[in-house]
């Protein structure tokens, strides 16, 4: 197999092409390639006036490839090959059955490849079955009745399933093609195999997420829905068994290894882990709003006169400031097409997320506009001091929009002016549970709302139209990561032998793959059965 990269096509050129491209490469006749598929693709539009596709190839041929490579000399061309995921040596020697908390990414695949592995995981996840969720999750955004342990945080799934579905991540891992393989064969649309930003929308993650509990089943895994972890039973710094409840009785389980893929909003089983005595440490975190434009404003800045070409779909985009008053701020999470959605996991309480399908169709798009918080901003040195800084702001923010889970929102013209908002212009929010307009300084820290100013001003002169008058921000995005970090060694586990804390609850991931990629390191760790 030969990977050539760098191939360019135009929107009006069809991908039958690229076998003439790649012969042309390599210096061959076409028909001696005997197979080509597409590794990556992703939209070139640096130039306005030459928005394009690149393509990443892998091609089999019927000659010698190294000869090929030799002959063709083309800083395009390299030896390629198809990954191939290994299971690791099981060493492990334990009659108990691991227990895994959490049916999130990191928790759904640690119990893949825990189940792949023949140990036959318990799954708990204090939520209930996907389609029992979703029920109560459009009863919430309808009627705005708050379901405490089935909502877009809590439930099988975890909070990625009810998001844009977004794969592309930072981290590099050779588990990351794992990840994809395994979302695909669940049902997952194919370009996330090769899509330079891969994602699955909110409509199809359903039947993936359903689809992996499945597999896990079929391979003697057990998910048990609606169980709350209790509580760790540990014994001479070892961990022994567990306590959890479901459907109003309590239950234990014996167990010499726990991992703990929380999530990032089971604050009431971090506050345990900390009475139990795990070491969990303040780390940074980010707050800022939602901020929503019509996506054709964000199509033309992107995409200029090609901004209607079917082949592109909705545009998205990427921005940061740095050095404003000393910190950063960043657009995260760009949901094109998308739909701002009350992500609460607590009652009496406000917070927002970005969320889109598939096809990416909605009229508006919204991102994440975020400011960076130190532990110094924090109000105390507790560990879990964070926590408490993020609650705090969400029940502020729930009191001024009118205490019915409508969320506080202001044009972006009235923010940066400082005053109160009184009416919607030319974008229309799409928070299903509704806005209250008012003055987001009453919820948002002074210090984050002074570089959420700033950094309007300087993203408009990078994106044209960011810093739209009529743009809607809805507020308060708390939730993108831990502000929280359970400390870990190098075997994966906490000063309680036995238990691996996990995923972005753990503070230790950012993002659905991230966290499956960690799930996977975790199962791994235990395969190795090391103390």
């Amino acid at each position: 197999m030969i990977r050539i990269n760098e191939i360019s096509l135009s929107l009006d050129e069809e991908e039958s092409l690229l076998v003439d491209k790649a012969a042309k490469i390599l210096k061959i006749n076409k028909k001696y390639i005997s197979a080509l598929k597409i590794a990556k693709k992703s939209v070139d539009a640096r130039k306005k006036d030459d928005v394009h596709f690149k393509y990443s190839v892998d091609v089999d041929v019927l000659l010698d490839e190294k000869q090929i490579l030799a002959k063709c000399k083309s800083p395009k061309a390299q030896p390629g090959g198809e990954y191939s995921y290994e299971m690791p040596e099981n060493k492990r020697k334990s009659k108990y059955r691991p227990i895994v908390v959490g049916f999130g990414p990191a928790g759904m695949f640690a119990g893949l490849i825990l189940a792949l592995g023949g140990l036959c995981p318990i799954i708990l996840e204090r939520g209930r079955d996907i389609d029992a969720r979703t029920s109560d999750v459009d009863n919430f955004f309808k009627n705005r009745v708050f379901c405490e342990n089935s909502n877009i945080q809590f439930g099988e799934g975890g909070a990625g399933t009810f998001s844009d579905g977004k794969l592309n991540t930072g981290i590099k891992s050779p588990y990351i093609k794992k990840v994809l393989q395994e979302l695909h064969e669940a049902g997952a649309p194919d370009e996330i195999l090769y899509s330079a930003k891969p994602h699955i929308g909110t409509d199809r993650l359903g039947v993936v997420v359903k689809n992996i509990r499945r597999k896990i089943e079929r391979l003697g895994g057990e998910v048990r829905l609606g169980a709350k972890l209790e509580e760790l039973i540990a014994y001479n710094g070892f961990i022994q068994g567990i306590t959890y409840s479901q459907h109003g009785k309590s239950h234990d389980i014996e167990t010499d290894c726990v991992i703990l893929a929380i999530g990032h909003s089971a604050r009431d089983t971090v506050e345990m882990l900390y009475r139990t005595g795990l070491e969990i440490k303040q780390k940074a975190f980010s707050v800022g709003a939602r901020i929503e434009h019509p996506q054709e404003l964000i199509n033309k800045a992107q995409y200029g006169r090609f901004a209607h070409h079917p082949k592109l779909g909705a545009a998205d985009y990427k921005l940061s400031c740095h050095s404003l008053h000393e910190r950063g701020a960043y657009t995260f999470c760009m949901c094109p097409g998308g739909t701002v959605v009350p992500a609460v996991g607590e009652a009496h309480s406000m917070t927002v997320n970005g969320m889109s399908t598939l096809a990416r169709d909605g009229e508006n798009a919204n991102s994440a506009l975020l400011v960076g918080i130190e532990p110094k901003d924090f109000p105390s040195e507790h560990p879990l001091a964070g926590i408490y800084y993020q609650r705090e702001i969400e029940r502020r923010a729930f009191e001024i929009a009118g205490k019915n889970y409508r969320a506080p929102a202001q044009l972006a013209g009235d923010f940066l002016k400082g005053i109160k908002s009184t009416g919607l212009g030319n974008v229309n929010p799409s928070c299903p549970t509704g806005v209250t307009l008012t003055n987001l300084e009453l919820c948002l820290p002074g210090s984050v709302c002074a570089v959420m100013k700033e950094a309007i001003v300087q993203m408009g002169k990078k994106l044209e139209g960011f810093d739209l008058y009529d743009a809607v921000l809805t507020a308060p995005e708390t939730r993108s990561s831990s502000s929280i970090r359970i400390m870990r060694d190098d075997l994966l586990q906490c000063r309680i032998r036995g238990v691996y804390p996990c995923g972005e609850g753990a503070g230790w991931a950012g993002g659905i793959v991230s966290s499956a990629v960690d799930g996977i390191k975790c199962a791994h760790a235990v395969f190795d059965d090391r103390h």
